[in-house]
This record gives structure tokens, sequence and C-alpha cells, in this order.
């Protein structure tokens, strides 16, 4: 029963269950299983005392996981995002200094404020992946504005905002059909950003391919890379948050890009997946519904 309630634990965290509903679980299958053992005509008591007391030892070690697993959570987010707002913090406050000083170099001081105007933006974006985080977590969808977009005109403004902060980067882009359809243009253009950046992070320097194009009533966005492979462990959990990559030496995200990539993509009804191997690569796929 202790390796049962532990593994009913970790795979009701992976989907992303409140602790009250794996209580409420627990509570439906205790109640189903004595009326169906009602309504069979039994009445060995014996029988119903040794089921209640497996519940209970299940529910037991199951919530303990639960706790357990949570509070390793919840320490190890905070311990990463306070890494990660150190950096940008960091950088404005020495800009404010430089600032402040009396300088009469006009080009410097536009330099200084634009590193400060950028750090400031980072944590921005880290305290909205965080309101995301929260949003989803909760049981909750992230919210969409609608309007009649092209996929192309999207993945063009995010390759503006990510050669801006990737100039060295190689990426190629293509697209071919008809890419029109109803979706968030803001929120698709952070899934691609978010993508192309993971894959820019991972890929070891090698080109990055981002490709959009037509299937039947849906639109297909494909972002490939050269780099090492996911490591197959980590497969089934990369949109999880915190899974790869988070608390890397240099890494400028808090670990939730894939995640709130993936909530993005099912708020508009589409899907999203991952393959990853030595030979081919890595290649996230997204597919979106034109129409909601």
């Amino acid at each position: 029963m202790e390796a049962s309630g532990k593994l009913h634990a970790d795979d009701r965290i992976h989907h992303g269950f409140t602790f009250r509903s794996v209580l409420a679980e627990f509570r439906a299958l205790r109640a189903t299983v004595l009326r169906l053992y009602e309504e069979s005509g039994h009445s060995d008591l014996t029988d119903v005392r040794r089921f209640n007391e497996a519940i209970d030892e299940t529910m037991t070690e199951s919530m303990d996981r639960f706790a357990v697993q949570t509070d390793m959570f919840r320490d190890q987010f905070i311990g990463v995002l306070s890494h990660d707002l150190r950096t940008p913090l960091g950088a404005i406050t020495a800009g404010a200094a430089l600032l402040a000083a009396p300088d009469d170099n006009p080009e410097r001081r536009a330099r200084v404020a634009t590193s400060v105007m950028s750090s400031a933006q980072r944590m921005g974006r880290m305290t909205g992946d965080l309101l995301d985080l929260t949003r989803t977590r909760l049981g909750g969808s992230i919210p969409l504005k609608r309007r009649p977009a092209n996929l192309q005109q999207v993945c063009e403004e995010a390759m503006m905002e990510i050669r801006a902060g990737h100039s060295e980067a190689v990426v190629q882009s293509r697209a071919s059909g008809d890419l029109s359809g109803e979706w968030d243009t803001d929120r698709l253009t952070q899934v691609v950003s978010n993508l192309v950046g993971n894959a820019i992070q991972h890929g070891s320097g090698t080109p990055i391919t981002l490709t959009a194009s037509e299937q039947d009533d849906s639109v297909t966005l494909a972002v490939h890379n050269g780099g090492p492979p996911i490591p197959s462990e980590l497969l089934p959990l990369v949109f999880e948050p915190l899974t790869r990559g988070a608390a890397e030496a240099g890494s400028q995200s808090i670990g939730l890009g894939l995640f709130i990539a993936r909530a993005i993509v099912s708020a508009h009804g589409g899907q999203i997946d991952v393959r990853s191997s030595t030979n081919e690569g890595t290649a996230f796929n997204v597919t979106l519904p034109k129409a909601r």
C-alpha cells in the first residue's frame, strides 16, 4: 500500500491535481465501492473493515507523499526564482548607480539606460510567468483575446524580439499555405518566443529552424534544433515547471517557458508535442485549429 500511495501521489502531482482534488478522489472511490458492495447483497463487515483500512492506509501514504513533493517543489521554485531575479536586479542597481554619477558621456548613459530597461523587462516577464503558473495550477486556463490573425506575422514579430536578444543565434524561418485563423496574437508570440528561446538555449549553437504550415482546418508550427537530445527520462516531463535547465548556470529563465507554451496551446484547443533523438535533434510541434 505504501508503494501504491506514493505512485498515486506522483501521478496526481504530474497531472496538476490539488490536495483537495486528491482527497475528493479517495472519497469518491470509497463511496462507489461501498455502494456497489451493498447492492451486491453482501453483508460481511469484515470485508468492509479491510477495505476501509486499505483505503485509509493508501490515502495516508498518498497525502504524505503529496505534501512532501509539493513542499519540495515550492522550495525549489523559490530558490530558482530568487537566483534568477538576483541577476537583473543587480544590473538595475548597478545601472542606477552609474546614471546617478556625474557623467558627460551621453552614449555611455544611453547604453546603461538600455541595460536597465532590458533587466526590468526581464523581471516583468518572470512575474508574468508566475501569474500564468498560478492560474494553471489553480485549475484555471490562460486567458485569451482572440481576433483574426496570421501565424506568419506572429512568427515574424517574435523573431524580431528574439534576434534583438540573441543576435548570435542562427534562426531560419519558413512559411507556407494559408496561415490565417482566430487566435490571441500576443499569446502565440509568447509560444514562438518560448520555443525558439528554448531551442537556442539547448541547441549548442546549431541552426534553429522555425516552420509554419497549413494542414486542413489547422496550422502547424515546428521548432527544431540539432543540439544534444533531451534525456529519455525527462521527455514525459519536459512540459512541467523546472524540468530541464531551469537552474543551469547562465540560464535566463525560471524554467516555465515550455509549461506556459503548452498552457497557451491548450487554451486555443491545440496540441503540442516533442520528439528528440541524437540523429534527428529536437523538434517541438504545435497544432492549432484555425477557428475556435
